[in-house]
């Protein structure tokens, strides 16, 4: 009898570390799940911006030239650049949708919308740290693309087309 209840007491144990191992979660790279942002290339934002007012029957928001700022100059594929685009933003209940026109020089925008056409381009999540939050990333073989700043803020494109399917964008607001 007493071997019969060490045996199942083994049993238990084993059973129980080999459940607990299983339900061990890994370490995230992005801490924070969700979603701040889906953005879409296009040619035309005056034109895409009317769309999507009329779709979601909002008003077209105003759009602004998004371009180096000297607390962050841009980098693309690490070098400095003078990359500038048109932004338009409507912010919804669970995220925000940003349509972006490249207005060159060359840019991770341009490159979209020469290889693929308009489209989405990256899908955004909130970070904290965002240098080492791109040392993460390029550890895991996503390189950034391109990086710059604007007034209270930093992003990061960061290529995960290989194993992600999708350019992800990082910001970090100040």
């Amino acid at each position: 009898m007493k071997k019969i209840l060490s045996l199942l007491l083994l049993l238990a144990l084993l059973s129980i570390s080999f459940y607990a191992g299983r339900t061990t979660k890994k370490e995230s790279v992005l801490p924070d799940k969700r979603v701040t942002q889906v953005a879409i290339i296009v040619k035309d934002i005056d034109k895409a911006s009317k769309a999507w007012a009329e779709v979601l029957g909002v008003d077209v928001p105003q759009s602004g030239v998004a371009e180096g700022h000297p607390s962050r100059p841009t980098l693309y594929k690490g070098n400095p650049s003078d990359a500038k685009a048109k932004l338009a933003f409507f912010s919804m209940e669970n995220l925000q949708i940003e349509l972006i026109q490249p207005l060159g020089p060359p840019s991770t925008w341009q490159d979209y919308l020469d290889q693929h056409g308009e489209g989405i381009h990256h899908i955004a999540f909130g970070v904290k740290g965002i240098d080492s939050m791109e040392k993460k990333f390029l550890a895991r073989g996503n390189p950034t693309v391109m990086r710059g700043g604007w007034d209270g803020g930093a992003y990061s494109y960061v290529d995960a087309s290989a194993d992600l399917g999708c350019i992800l964008e990082l910001l970090e607001n100040y």
